[in-house]
């Protein structure tokens, strides 16, 4: 137990004269079986100095400060639960208010939440802050969906985890966030990996003219899926004037259209086979399908390093699969991966993706949800920061 604090040395101390002792409650960390109150007989001491500021001392400690209804140890140990995930509510156990509550989780957090070290991959995504918002048109009278983002810096190359979070997503409050982190931080970035979002690789091209961007492929086959959801619709609805039903052979199948090649049985593949021969006489669909496929045997070749022979030939091949299909939905799939080029050779030849920061995503999520949602900008960047850095976080059995 830490002595108490007397009363400051003085040249009157020998004349102060002793007050009444004050009976203090102190509330304090729960023990296993019941709550565990503090109690302690303060002494108190008056001073006859006239001109003393304070005329009287009373007994203290660094755990317990002067007028403190909480021991320090109890702040400590519910700020530690709120940063293991914990609601306030729960994390206070009652013993406390929520304000109070809060206010020892920014303490624990402000206390280990540093400025973020160089990174050498950064990855950069967004997410949506609370949920959209409809608002009606002042001078049209249309109702329009407002939706809140954030946009997540992750280290994708070290244990930092979430590194920051810049407003919005406009260019320029990327290139800020960029520029803060000082001319020594950006210069030791080398790639930056991303989903293939135009506005991000325009404010990348200026805050860190030197380093590769890479476009994660995930949201590249993605586009390929959303290519042959596109045509098949389209097909259906030509064919038959409807929308898919459940007697439509294309429909039933219509997830064995998005599934990879080599994870199609010889069953399922005859299945779809037939379902397309039967409902899409024009065989747009399959003709999608293959192109969809190419894709990703393209894609394929960063886990042997994007060999140049290979990459051009299978990428001719997926070039002039779409233009001599003749179907806009897969000429326009061509043109973004035309357009996107650099970004997809530089997944091809570092096998770089924005995996890490896809996973930071849900976490931020978790942790708004956890919160019930939250008011203040500022609270929410620090605890989802606090819950994302993944030194912070509680290690798990496997």
């Amino acid at each position: 137990m830490q002595e108490a604090v007397t009363p400051p040395t003085t040249d009157i101390r020998n004349d102060n004269q002793l007050r009444p002792e004050a009976d203090r409650r102190t509330r304090s960390t729960p023990s296993i079986v019941a709550r565990l109150v503090v109690r302690w007989h303060k002494v108190q001491y008056a001073c006859r100095e006239a001109q003393c500021p304070r005329k009287a001392f009373t007994e203290q400690i660094s755990e317990v400060p002067a007028g403190a209804r909480l021991t320090g140890r109890l702040r400590r140990s519910v700020a530690h639960q709120i940063g293991e995930g914990l609601a306030v509510s729960v994390a206070s156990l009652g013993l406390m208010s929520w304000p109070i509550a809060h206010a020892a989780f920014i303490t624990h957090a402000d206390a280990r939440l540093n400025e973020p070290e160089p990174v050498r991959v950064p990855g950069i995504d967004e997410t949506r802050r609370g949920r959209p918002r409809w608002t009606q048109d002042e001078t049209s009278g249309k109702w329009v969906k407002l939706e809140r983002f954030e946009t997540n810096f992750v280290d994708l190359d070290g244990p930092q985890g979430l590194l920051g979070q810049a407003s919005g997503r406009p260019k320029q409050n990327v290139i800020d966030w960029l520029d803060a982190r000082g001319q020594a931080w950006t210069d030791h970035v080398q790639v930056v990996a991303m989903d293939p979002c135009a506005t991000y690789r325009a404010a990348v091209q200026v805050a860190l003219p030197h380093a590769r961007i890479v476009a994660d492929h995930f949201h590249l086959v993605a586009l390929a899926n959303r290519a042959v959801t596109e045509v098949r619709r389209r097909v259906t609805v030509d064919t038959t004037g409807l929308r898919g039903t459940a007697e439509d052979p294309i429909w039933a199948k219509r997830t064995r259209l998005l599934r990879g090649d080599e994870r199609l049985s010889p069953e399922a593949f005859t299945k779809m086979w037939n379902g397309l021969v039967q409902g899409d006489p024009s065989g747009q669909i399959f003709t999608a399908w293959i192109a969809k496929e190419q894709l990703r045997k393209l894609l394929a070749l960063a886990k042997t390093g994007g060999v140049r022979h290979d990459v051009a030939h299978r990428l001719f091949r997926f070039n002039s699969w779409c233009a001599g299909s003749r179907i806009p939905e897969l000429e326009r799939l061509a043109g973004t991966i035309d357009t996107w080029w650099p970004e997809v050779l530089g997944f091809l030849q570092t096998g770089v993706t924005n995996a890490g920061t896809e996973a930071t995503n849900r976490t931020v999520k978790t942790a708004a949800r956890t919160a019930y949602g939250f008011r203040n900008l500022d609270n929410q960047r620090r605890r989802v920061r606090f819950t994302c850095t993944r030194c912070h976080r509680r290690a798990t059995a496997c």
